[in-house]
């Protein structure tokens, strides 16, 4: 029994060690933002989105109904199909583009200085990946604005061993990949901005080895009895 106890403070010291160390040397705290902004990039603004495949869009040509169209899905080609109009590529265009294409080829053949509107419903070309300790690793789409906090309630919250002061986002910017990382248990007190996510962003939450090990040594506590009053000494 003397060398149960010595081994559960030697492993525990060993854990609390291992714990205290730095997961990476990413820039963290203020720094973070300067990769990971706290508001939205000028590529990511609603406006400047880019629609894609299965994406559901919205096209509303003035005072012609029979032309407009609700809840219109992009086909994994980037394609949509419309009355008269017949298949335009959506893929890699803005709404203002494409309204801007609908406009033109209406007014070729069919309506005197047609108004077209086009809205993004729904967002599914676009997705974030988290994974590490939250309950429902995946990738998940990003059907409108998402911060971290966000992503992390789409993975069901984070476990019971996960260090939230070690939340990694990688992004990649002009072809390099970059990442920073992130204190959500100050973001969620409202001492640090929760930064913007973007499209195939990657969230990894770290884990506490401290927390993980305890969490172990309980399961297998009522197994070993360990913390029962250890007599002999």
């Amino acid at each position: 029994m003397k060398y149960a106890a010595a081994l559960l403070f030697s492993v525990t010291l060993s854990a609390c060690a291992g714990a205290a160390r730095p997961a990476t040397n990413l820039p963290s705290g203020a720094a973070a933002y300067s990769v990971i902004p706290a508001t939205p990039s000028s590529e990511s603004t609603a406006g400047d989105y880019l629609i894609g495949p299965l994406d559901t869009i919205d096209v509303t040509v003035y005072q012609e109904p029979d032309l407009s169209a609700k809840a219109l899905q992009v086909d994994a080609s980037g394609q949509i199909a419309l009355p008269l109009v017949g298949t335009v590529d959506a893929k890699g265009k803005t709404a203002a583009q494409l309204s801007a294409d609908l406009e033109k080829i209406l007014g070729a053949k069919y309506l005197r200085d047609p108004q077209v509107t086009v809205t993004v419903a729904a967002s599914v070309s676009q997705k974030v990946s988290i994974q590490g300790e939250v309950a429902e690793p995946g990738v998940y789409p990003m059907t409108g604005p998402t911060t971290l906090l966000g992503v992390i309630s789409m993975a069901k919250g984070e476990t019971d061993v996960a260090s939230l002061k070690q939340v990694v986002v990688f992004r990649t910017v002009n072809g390099q990949r970059m990442g920073a990382m992130f204190d959500v248990a100050s973001i969620r007190r409202g001492q640090a901005d929760d930064p913007v996510m973007e499209g195939n962003d990657m969230v990894v939450v770290g884990s506490s080895g401290a927390k993980k090990f305890w969490k172990e040594v309980v399961t297998a506590a009522p197994v070993f009895n360990i913390f029962r009053p250890v007599t002999g000494f």
